[in-house]
């Protein structure tokens, strides 16, 4: 055992204790929607928009996949925990169109070294903190090239002062 697992020993039993989703479908082209991911323009980014979905407690599920210049895929099953800024990477896809490897636990976006966490909680999934809705404002926000509350309020939630 780590020092780290030694001193996160609670968190990582209650993680494990936690239910573990099924992975869903594989992700398919036609159900792939497209966003940038600002400096990373060699590497294309999708989210499955079958596949997203929101959870209790502001928790957004997706597939992720990343396509290589050279057009290798990585598939990951991944979940955004808005309140917190965590994520957490359930299974890695296989070449076969398979799901395996072992469930990551929560970790801060702000240490990951992966931009499109960031990308994907700032400005689709959680804006200003808060969980999407429901799966179609997330697909919306994709097409759209964001989620308008992401910068702040919409022009419907400007209060109105009446004139004097």
């Amino acid at each position: 055992m780590t020092d780290w697992e030694r001193q996160n020993e609670a968190r990582l039993e209650k993680e494990a204790a936690e239910q573990m989703p099924v992975p869903p479908g594989y992700p398919r082209e036609t159900t792939l929607i497209a966003f940038e991911v600002r400096g990373q323009s060699s590497f294309r980014y999708y989210i499955d928009g079958a596949s997203l979905s929101v959870q209790p407690k502001g928790i957004v599920r997706y597939v992720l996949l990343v396509r290589s210049p050279s057009g290798v895929d990585n598939v990951t099953y991944e979940a955004i925990r808005c309140p917190t800024a965590e994520y957490r990477v359930y299974a890695l896809g296989r070449n076969d169109g398979t799901w395996g490897g072992r469930a990551g636990t929560w970790s801060p976006i702000a240490e990951s070294r992966l931009l499109h966490h960031r990308v994907l909680q700032r400005d689709y999934f959680c804006p200003q903190s808060n969980a999407i809705a429901d799966a179609d404002e997330g697909r919306r926000a994709l097409r759209q090239g964001g989620n308008p509350r992401a910068t702040g309020f919409s022009g419907d939630d400007i209060l109105r002062v009446p004139a004097r």
